[in-house]
């Protein structure tokens, strides 16, 4: 590490633990924003931090957006570099509630989490590189939480040793902390002008080493069936089976092209949720490739799908409603700005791993919007789901990474 000496005294754990305390997990849905008043929460809890650090400019504005600044040093002049991570937590698995497990040294094999869950490297072969450091996982009945607390703890942490006095030299930082990424519609009103950086950086990544600077391209898509309910006993002919047509639907679609069997910069349809009976069904469908023209291909086949159905059981039997979320922001990253992060890994003692994310970060809207922001890892494993988990010291090492990051400039 560089130096562990903050102005308050906390360490990234203290900070992680605090957060994962309140319950920020994201709802689609609610009309409100940010969509839980939980988010709120958290941000204000954060907007009180960074002034009791000593931050400048701190403010959380109208649109849940928590902005702040490091000062940069005397006399140092160059661009502004843009920190951000999301206080929300995905909504697949509750949030509520969080009992952390800590495992101070992890010596291999199965962590008994609780409730009857087992985080087992058999399961997930990467715990094991993980021996000998501070795992911190749940006892299985919600998520940890660490996508993106973890990215939170680790700025405000190096907010911390910045806003310290034997601070190294460093220019302007702008942090900010965002609402409902996982529901694809917190960084829509964000106002990167208002921000001010030159460019930015999410801290939202997985393991320890990671660097996406390509993510999905991605549309979700609602299709909604309408059926015709009529007793069994007498429905031949009649009877229009809802739940049937969207089990028709999907079985129009490319078996292996779904999240089970795809990898790397394979794409993917995936069915999300599925409800509905005899007499009306609704299916959600992810859209996601990484490749802009298979993507716009897989939209047009779901489209022809529909209207196969549409043909077949008379017009307006399903109604699709789809949209494009974000796309891939590859063609937006600056290769100087991914570089400097490799550097940082590599003086830090980590090996950099440049990779697609299966997935999509704010900074992929962010490019788009003209903030070129590629995305830097956290240190977790398992987000969205119970197996969660993450190490102290990846975090602790992240937080190094970062300020050797912001100190090249």
């Amino acid at each position: 590490m560089l130096h562990k000496k903050t102005k308050d005294g906390k360490t990234v754990k203290e900070r992680f633990l605090r957060y994962v305390g309140i319950n920020t997990q994201s709802v689609a849905g609610t009309g409100n924003f940010p969509s839980t008043p939980g988010q709120t929460t958290l941000l204000k809890l954060l907007r009180e931090e960074l002034t009791d650090l000593g931050a400048a400019d701190v403010e959380l504005d109208a649109d849940a957006f928590l902005f702040a600044t490091i000062p940069a040093t005397d006399g140092k002049s160059v661009p502004a570099v843009g920190l951000l991570a999301h206080v929300d937590t995905s909504p697949a698995v509750s949030g509520a509630g969080v009992r952390v497990v800590c495992v101070e040294n992890y010596g291999g094999g199965d962590i008994p989490m609780g409730e009857g869950y087992v985080l087992s490297p058999k399961m997930f072969p990467e715990l094991l590189h993980d021996e000998g450091q501070e795992i911190l996982c749940t006892d299985g009945t919600t998520l940890l939480g660490a996508d993106d607390k973890a990215g939170v703890a680790e700025i405000v942490e190096l907010a911390a040793r910045l806003l310290s006095p034997d601070a190294p030299a460093h220019g302007e930082i702008r942090i900010g902390f965002t609402s409902d990424e996982e529901i694809g519609t917190g960084i829509r009103r964000f106002d990167i002008d208002k921000f001010g950086a030159d460019f930015a950086y999410t801290v939202d990544g997985a393991q320890l080493g990671v660097i996406n600077c390509e993510n999905f391209n991605a549309a979700n898509a609602k299709v909604t069936i309408r059926g015709t309910s009529i007793h069994p006993g007498g429905a031949k002919g009649k009877m229009v089976n809802a739940v049937l047509l969207a089990m028709e639907l999907q079985g129009m679609l490319p078996a292996y092209q779904n999240p089970t069997s795809t990898e790397g910069r394979e794409g993917f349809f995936h069915l999300s949720s599925l409800n509905g009976n005899v007499d009306a069904a609704v299916a959600d469908y992810l859209i996601r490739d990484h490749d802009r023209s298979l993507f716009e291909k897989k939209k047009r086949l779901l489209e022809s799908a529909c209207d196969y159905l549409n043909e077949k059981y008379g017009a307006n039997t399903v109604a699709l409603e789809m949209q494009d979320l974000y796309y891939n922001m590859c063609d937006k990253i600056d290769p100087r700005i991914v570089d400097a992060v490799k550097s940082a890994m590599t003086a830090s003692g980590v090996e950099p791993i440049v990779e697609p994310i299966r997935g999509g970060t704010d900074g992929a809207q962010l490019s788009y919007k003209g903030l070129p922001c590629p995305n830097i890892c956290t240190g977790g494993h398992n987000f969205h789901g119970r197996y969660e988990y993450i190490s102290v010291q990846a975090m602790e090492k992240v937080v190094e990474i970062l300020e050797r990051l912001v100190t090249s400039f």
